[in-house]
């Protein structure tokens, strides 16, 4: 406990990287897309509860992931198997990861070919992101399945202003190293913003005999788990006239992560280019083209667009060669009419199609498909300055399941004198079953039903007289009935009976003293339970963080982060060496320390130290993380 506090002092005291002072004071105007499928104000979203990870933050921390930058978001729990490049997860409020919708600039990026559709964010690099807008809550309302416990938006950059170029390098620990290039910026009636990167790392190895607080259940190896990523993105648009514009986007990621090698039964070192030799290749494309009006003297406003996913995975191990495609696309138009300006109606209507197979190992799944029609109203109401709500309601008609109902109420209140906001929202969800959970020979039961929910919360926010401090806390739950999970007793997915809850409390305070510093405290108290009544795994009951940033002058900018996640349950699957069940994950702390230096006028330095203080941990059991790491590198731009 004194190491914590003496931790927490050196990061109140030390402080580190850009103010966002003036961001803090414009926070209420900042526009969020998210929460309600158009431009709005965190205060024009009603109840929502929404979190918005703004570029400078996330260059303030420097991650290369975004499942790194998103671990100490409120109401989050990210686990990864091992380290850069191997599968990671995103609970939202104690819910399943696959009750969570991540999405690229609002194209599904989940997979189709997943087990339960879910979300791998393993490859997600930090590369060309303007925003990370996470909503928590029921919000099938907007998007339909799989939005069940929440939706994470990334939002890419739009070029604006003089074209500029830019162009760096970085090295670090695990034989990391990145090189990165890209140029943004709008000419006439056109804008882009491009961005290419490769990033390389030899990594650790996920089981290492010198990590000796892992006893693992199938013995050690000593070789390095790599990591290779190359991605590209791409956005550009164009003004037809002052009242149409038309837009595109595209992102590519090609990925290899070595494997260990399991042969019978024991790991073994899995040497690159010798015959153990296993890894997973990823190939992944998201695009999206959309046209944009705007009628009535732009009193509607309309987006016709078509977007597609893309994924390919290539499983090298000892069951040999599996081959996973996932595709899916959407159609889809929405139209937006503010016919006082107190009042924006939605109205949404789209089209889409998934599909998946698999071939080679032992799941063989020929070409298997779902489609979805889907229409959608929205109203977004302001009763004066004060008072918000958001209504909405959904039909989804599911080719297989028939239709869905689902509907959501978010209203707020702000209490001007005293500059305490009272919100809260109240929702309802479902999930159809992956088709892999359908279909998979052996495995899948296509007689499964979709997933039902509903989800509330309520909360209060309150801001102290001179706006550089704001406190809010708010109470959620959650119940999802018919859940799908797989039985380890019969090695079948089946359909659970009874339901099962999540609960708990997200609270923050923010202090921003001066225009240089910045403090986010956070904390997540959350409580799960299984149709039987037994703690969900891998979500821990307790998690806090604490994040300063402080700029000591234009030049020279620092950050600090302090992630505390509390004990979690393990699945009963997970036994130590000598075969005795695993219940609990430790409890553990990390620090992360960033800055960067202004050489020039074009050219910046930067640096990390990531684990500060070498702190030895498992997100998942037998999966070794990261210990301290140092990474260090220059960025020219012109």
């Amino acid at each position: 406990m004194q190491k914590i506090y003496v931790i927490t002092a050196a990061l109140v005291l030390g402080a580190t990287m850009a103010a966002r002072a003036e961001e803090t004071a414009t926070r209420l105007e900042e526009l969020v897309i998210t929460a309600t499928r158009t431009p709005a104000t965190v205060a024009q979203v009603g109840g929502s509860s929404v979190t918005v990870i703004t570029a400078q933050e996330i260059e303030a921390k420097q991650q290369l992931t975004v499942e790194e930058v998103l671990k100490s978001a409120p109401g989050l729990n990210v686990v990864a198997n091992g380290g850069l490049g191997t599968n990671t997860s995103v609970f939202i409020r104690g819910a399943d990861a696959k009750n969570t919708l991540v999405l690229v600039d609002g194209i599904m990026f989940n997979d189709p070919s997943e087990a339960n559709r879910g979300a791998n964010l393993a490859n997600l690099t930090t590369d060309n992101i303007e925003r990370i807008e996470i909503v928590r809550g029921p919000m099938s309302v907007l998007f339909g399945s799989n939005a069940t416990a929440g939706v994470i938006n990334i939002i890419t950059k739009k070029g604006k202003g003089r074209p500029g170029y830019y162009l760096g390098g970085e090295a670090g620990s695990h034989g990391t190293w990145k090189s990165y290039a890209g140029s943004s910026g709008a000419v006439e009636r056109f804008n882009y913003a491009l961005s290419l990167s490769r990033t390389e790392a030899q990594g650790f190895s996920t089981a290492d005999d010198k990590n000796d607080r892992i006893p693992h259940a199938h013995g050690t190896t000593s070789e390095k788990d790599g990591w290779r990523n190359t991605t590209f993105s791409g956005k550009a648009g164009y003004l037809l006239t002052p009242d149409c514009d038309i837009s595109a986007l595209a992102r590519s990621m090609n990925s290899r992560v070595d494997l260990d090698s399991t042969v019978s039964g024991y790991l073994q070192d899995n040497k690159i280019g010798s015959p153990q030799e296993k890894y997973i290749d990823s190939k992944e494309l998201l695009s999206k083209f959309n046209v944009h009006n705007r009628f009535m003297d732009g009193e509607l406003d309309a987006n016709l667009y078509y977007q597609h996913t893309g994924k390919e995975r290539i499983i090298i191990n000892d069951s040999g060669r599996s081959l996973y495609n996932g595709d899916s696309s959407e159609v889809g138009w929405q139209g937006t009419v503010t016919p006082v300006t107190a009042n924006t109606v939605t109205l949404g209507l789209s089209y889409f199609a998934e599909e998946m197979d698999s071939s080679g190992g032992f799941i063989v799944i020929d070409k298997q498909t779902a489609t979805v029609t889907s229409s959608w109203l929205q109203d977004q109401i302001s009763l004066g300055e004060r008072a918000n709500v958001v209504v909405g309601a959904r039909i989804d008609d599911h080719d297989r399941f028939g239709s869905a109902e689902t509907y959501r109420v978010a209203p707020s209140y702000l209490f001007a004198a005293t500059g305490t906001t009272l919100k809260g929202a109240y929702g309802t969800g479902f999930r159809a079953p992956s088709l892999f959970e359908l279909y998979a020979p052996g495995y899948g039961d296509s007689t499964l039903e979709a997933e039902k929910s509903t989800g509330w919360d309520a909360g209060v926010e309150q801001e102290l007289p001179g706006e550089r401090l704001t406190v809010g806390i708010t109470y959620f739950q959650a119940r999802f009935d018919n859940l799908i999970q797989f039985d380890t007793t019969t090695w079948k997915y089946s359909q659970a009976t009874g339901e099962s809850t999540t609960r708990g409390v997200e609270s923050f305070a923010r202090f921003s003293p001066s225009t240089a510093l910045e403090v986010t405290l956070a904390y997540t108290y959350t409580d799960t339970e299984d149709a039987g009544g037994v703690r969900l795994t891998r979500r821990p009951l307790s998690k806090g963080s604490l994040s300063t940033s402080y700029r000591f002058s234009e030049k020279l900018r620092t950050n600090a982060e302090l992630l505390w996640v509390g004990e979690r349950d393990e699945n009963g699957t997970a036994k130590d060496k000598d075969g005795n069940r695993v219940s609990t994950l430790a409890p553990y702390t990390v620090v992360n320390l960033a800055g960067s230096y202004a050489l020039t006028a074009s050219l910046d330095v930067y640096g990390r130290i990531d684990n500060l203080f070498n702190e030895q941990y498992e997100e998942a059991w037998s999966y070794a993380t990261p210990g301290l790491s140092c990474y260090g590198g220059l960025k020219y731009h012109f």
